[in-house]
C-alpha cells in the first residue's frame, strides 16, 4: 500500500512539473490522473489497491470521533443527573485479534472513549480485562466493541 500511494504522489508532483502548475488544484488534478493510471495497471501490483484501505482508515476515524461525542454525551448525562444509577465494574473481553498493533489499537481507542478504560491484558493477549462506567450493560459493551472497533481495525489491517 505505500508503494502504490508514494507512486501515486510521484505522479501527482511529475504532473505539476509538465504542466507548470504548482499548485493545489494542480497537485490534485495530478493526483487524479495518478490513481486512474494505477486503476489501469492494478492487476501489476502484488497487494490490494491502496484507496480500499485510505477508506477503511478514514471510516475508522469517523467511527472514533462519533463514539467520542455520543459516549461523552452519555457520560454528561450521567453526570448532570441527581441521583447516579451507575454500577461501574470490570467484565473479561475476548477479542478476535491477532497481532500486537491489532490490539494496542483496539485498548487505545477504548481508553480514548469515555465510559470504558482498559486494565489488563491476558498474558495469551486473548482476553482483555475492562472497567465499565455501567457494569449492567456489559453485554451491550462487547457486542458494541465487537461490532465497531473490532471489525473495522480488522478492515484496516486485513483487508
Amino acid at each position: 500500500m505505500a508503494f502504490q500511494l508514494l507512486l501515486n504522489l510521484a505522479i501527482a508532483f511529475v504532473w505539476m512539473l509538465l504542466m507548470r502548475d504548482m499548485t493545489i488544484s494542480g497537485f490534485l488534478v495530478g493526483l487524479l490522473i495518478g490513481l486512474l493510471l494505477m486503476t489501469l495497471m492494478r492487476r501489476f501490483f502484488p497487494k490490494p489497491f491502496y484507496p480500499r484501505k485510505v477508506w477503511a482508515c478514514l471510516k475508522l476515524l469517523g467511527l472514533l470521533l462519533k463514539e467520542l461525542v455520543v459516549s461523552s454525551f452519555a457520560v454528561i448525562l450521567q453526570i448532570v443527573k441527581p441521583k447516579l444509577t451507575l454500577t461501574p465494574g470490570v467484565f473479561a473481553y475476548e477479542t478476535e485479534l491477532k497481532s500486537g498493533w491489532e490490539l494496542t489499537l483496539l485498548c487505545g481507542l477504548m481508553n480514548l472513549t469515555p465510559g470504558t478504560l482498559l486494565l489488563e491484558v491476558s498474558e495469551d493477549e486473548k482476553t482483555l480485562y475492562v472497567h465499565a462506567m455501567d457494569i449492567q450493560e456489559a453485554q451491550g459493551v462487547e457486542k458494541h466493541i465487537r461490532d465497531t472497533f473490532e471489525k473495522a481495525i480488522m478492515e484496516v489491517t486485513r483487508s
